[in-house]
């Protein structure tokens, strides 16, 4: 906060761990409520400087930060994967896609240009202006220790506002090591703080008056508690929550295609992805063939600790996340989907971590747990449908809609069905079909709470209020009170 490393006085702590090994890395203070208030009081202090910085100085610092990120790209990777435990090339890849959103916003002045209207009526002119909100804050999960923060403050920043970002307590290293980066690149201090914590900071934030937005990434009933407790206090407020991404495959698609896309987006990151692919809709003929080729890459995925290269998947985040995954699975066998490749089998030579190996269903109903909830794991369930419009059908009755995917070689499907979809995020012949940075990022339903997408253009609408300004000057003013509505003249 401020700058400095600020110690805790709640005394809480919570141990950080190293998935792939099961040992305690370090521990992570909990912010009280005094906290909270300190670091937002500090936001609130750097605010008037940094919103009257010229937009060009503001995008001058992300340039900054942004060389910065380049130079420490395999530190923050490594901080991901020892204490999240995605395979150390994956939190490379999610360093670059954070990057990225940093890149967007060092554009800050040409995103802020806005619209001037010369001579709207005899000597008045209109233009209007998008000014920051004040202090905002994010609140983010563990799966994207560096990119989902940097989907929220770099956009925020770069428009004028301070900010508070209290990320997951899980990870929290890679949250310090950018508040410090930011920092280095020269930004004021008090403009951008971290606050560690539990459910007392996330509430502390959302009852406090001087915090104008919220930004949240995670599941989907804290997104909707989130989104009603922080909107009921008239802030704004921007929730993701959570998926069940379905891939749609057609008779006429390339199954080796389609498989490869499959493997890679349920089981990478060992599933702990909000646009992972849980759900596998074969249609008409494909599921038989469809099975027989995704058996032996699920079976033969090489799963180990992270930092090794070679690695494909690694552990998931924590002992109770392993084992509510492995409890899902057995939900499946109990409802009677047909369990093909049971991770749970999975042994990894030497490794202590919270390891579980891919899982494949098939003959998932729409009526099991398995198809209804997130499990954010490893685990795949195909589910077989007649024709293009069951498929269609299926996946748009879903509550969730936060991604989807269409592989097939027939153009007049793949039109109908982006059309016909009713999900956010569309993928056609794309297994995760994440936004660029210069577009926006939000599903659709309960896979969202709020009105705006995030970060891309999406973000700076977010991040900003929109002030419309009329102006003349006396010598075009006509003598004497008006009474009718005023026109054009």
């Amino acid at each position: 906060m401020n700058g400095r490393i600020v110690e805790p006085s709640s005394g809480q702590f919570k141990d950080v761990f190293n998935p792939a090994t099961g040992e305690v890395t370090g521990s992570v203070a909990l912010a009280s409520v005094v906290e909270v208030e300190q670091a937002v009081q500090e936001a609130r202090a750097a605010f008037p400087g940094w919103s009257e910085t010229a937009a060009l100085k503001r995008a001058r610092v992300l340039f900054k930060f942004k060389e910065l990120l380049d130079r420490h790209h395999n530190e923050l990777a490594m901080l991901i994967t020892r204490e999240h435990g995605k395979v150390f090339t994956d939190a490379h890849g999610e360093v670059v896609r954070g990057i990225e959103v940093v890149e967007l916003p060092a554009g800050i002045p040409n995103l802020l240009k806005t619209d001037f209207t010369d001579q709207i009526g005899t000597g008045i002119d209109n233009w209007n202006l998008r000014q920051p909100l004040g202090v905002v804050a994010g609140i983010t999960p563990f799966n994207f220790p560096v990119m989902v923060p940097m989907w929220m403050f770099p956009v925020a920043l770069a428009c004028g506002n301070t900010f508070v970002l209290k990320p997951s307590e899980r990870d929290p290293s890679a949250s310090l090591r950018l508040a410090e980066l930011l920092k280095e690149a020269g930004l004021p201090d008090g403009v951008f703080n971290v606050v560690n914590g539990d459910k007392v900071a996330v509430d502390a934030l959302i009852e406090h008056p001087d915090v104008a937005a919220l930004s949240f990434v995670g599941s989907t009933p804290i997104a909707e508690y989130i989104h009603t407790e922080a909107s009921r206090r008239g802030k704004r407020v921007q929730a993701l929550g959570g998926a069940k991404n379905h891939l749609v495959v057609m008779p006429d698609a390339d199954l080796d295609q389609a498989v490869d896309a499959l493997i890679g987006a349920a089981y990478g990151s060992a599933g702990e992805r909000c646009m992972a692919i849980s759900v596998a809709v074969a249609v008409g003929s494909t599921a038989d063939a469809l099975i027989e080729k995704l058996v032996p890459r699920v079976k033969s995925l090489v799963i180990k600790n992270g930092e090794n290269l070679d690695a494909e998947m690694g552990p998931l985040v924590t002992a109770e996340h392993k084992a509510k995954v492995a409890g899902y699975i057995a939900s499946g066998e109990l409802e009677g989907a047909k369990l093909i490749v049971d991770g749970r089998d999975h042994l990894v030579c030497s490794e202590p971590g919270y390891f579980l190996g891919g899982t494949l269903f098939d003959g998932v109903h729409t009526s099991m747990k398995i198809y209804k909830e997130e499990i954010f794991g490893p685990v795949l369930g195909v589910i077989r449908v007649p024709d293009f419009a069951t498929a269609v059908k299926l996946t748009n009755a879903h509550e969730f809609a936060n991604g989807v995917s269409l592989y097939t070689t027939d153009g007049g499907v793949a039109r109908a069905f982006a059309r016909q979809i009713k999900v956010g995020m569309v993928g056609v012949n794309v297994p995760i079909p994440v936004p660029m940075a210069w577009h926006s990022f939000g599903g659709w339903k309960r896979s969202l709470f709020g009105d705006h997408h995030a970060y891309g253009e999406e973000g700076v609408r977010f991040y900003t209020r929109y002030k419309s300004v009329m102006q003349r000057w006396p010598d075009s003013i006509v003598k004497g009170a008006e009474f009718t509505m005023p026109v054009a003249k």
